[in-house]
């Protein structure tokens, strides 16, 4: 599961997140609610796409390509929950702040604990950038390959069993995130106008 850490935090500053204003953009005239109720519907979508086509791929299961097939899904289920709790403290103008790197460490620290991080506490915000973060996601990848081995079933039963815990498990992860950040959140009109 090392190798699986790694290999998030090197893909994770490649995932391009959506800053606030880009986001009133793309849905204009909702507010933080639905605009976090569409964010949260794409990334289920998604997740459940790849564990559907994981589950495809896997119909007829090589043994010696099932590991692959298992950390491919765990990654890209990974990159879409990350980006979807990345872009709901933008939503919910909890913005991590720092560098790009520090938002990254901080936004693969709240996907590891399945929580928001409270950027007022610079006690939570360190311990994001802190050693644990390596071990924290590993025992979150741990748990999220556990929870995909069912897509590897042949006969297409995989491709069904892996959307729908894909889908469940993002929703999950969605609404923990989400009552989090709710008791936090900032109003649109208080946050500093963009670029500051």
């Amino acid at each position: 599961m090392s190798a699986l850490a790694d290999r998030l935090i090197d893909v994770a500053p490649r995932i391009p997140v959506r800053d606030l204003e880009t986001l009133r953009r793309q849905f204009p005239g909702l507010g933080p609610e639905q605009i976090a109720d569409k964010l949260v519907t794409g990334a289920t979508t998604g997740t459940a796409g790849v564990g559907a086509g994981v589950g495809a791929a896997a119909a007829l299961p090589v043994p010696p390509a099932m590991t692959a097939e298992l950390a491919a899904e765990t990654i890209a289920v990974a990159a879409v929950e990350y980006k979807l709790i990345a872009e709901l403290h933008e939503v919910y103008g909890l913005r991590a702040p720092g560098s790009t790197k520090q938002r990254v460490a901080a936004y693969l620290g709240a996907w590891a604990q399945q929580r928001g991080i409270s950027v007022t506490k610079p006690a939570s915000f360190d311990a994001a950038l802190g050693g644990q973060l390596k071990r924290q996601l590993r025992q979150r990848l741990v748990r999220r390959t556990a929870r995909n081995l069912p897509t590897l079933t042949p006969f297409m039963i995989g491709a069904v069993v892996g959307a729908v815990f894909n889908r469940r498990s993002t929703h999950a992860l969605a609404e923990k995130v989400r009552a989090d950040l709710r008791t936090r959140q900032i109003p649109w009109d208080r946050l500093p106008p963009a670029g500051d």
